[in-house]
């Protein structure tokens, strides 16, 4: 059921990226997953690749609490940069804040899909999916 290219994973937290690729890799939904340990290195990775998007991820999935460049400091300069992103691009903020001033933050984000507590299920990875693909 392979219906993603890509997925990104922005998040400092070996442990949860480890056990979130192993869920996706179960949920059988995507063929590449690209991992970034703080948002600088992912945004400079969409900054390279705006233009390629067959190289840019469906979807990301991004930690808030990072080193170098938090996830607050990702979405505001992704904001900046989606104009010249040749492809749609979902994030989905993963964390383990819940904080409610967190989640009015993100929600003042148009480019936030949705606020997901960790730890994100084999599940919840198939139902974002599906909403992004609905009928599958």
């Amino acid at each position: 059921m392979k219906l993603l290219k890509t997925i990104l994973i922005v998040d400092d937290d070996e442990i949860f990226v480890y056990l979130t690729r192993k869920a996706i890799e179960q949920a059988m939904i995507v063929e590449e997953i690209k991992v970034f340990g703080n948002g600088r290195d992912a945004i400079n990775f969409l900054k390279e690749n705006a233009g390629n998007p067959h190289l840019l991820p469906e979807i990301i999935l991004l930690d808030l609490s990072m080193p170098i460049m938090d996830g607050w400091q990702f979405l505001e300069e992704f904001h900046l940069i989606k104009p010249r992103v040749e492809k749609k691009i979902i994030i989905y903020i993963v964390t383990s804040s819940i904080s409610p001033e967190d989640i009015t933050r993100a929600k003042s984000f148009n480019e936030v899909s949705d606020y997901i507590i960790k730890p994100i299920t084999k599940q919840k990875l198939i139902e974002v999916v599906k909403n992004i693909y609905p009928g599958h």
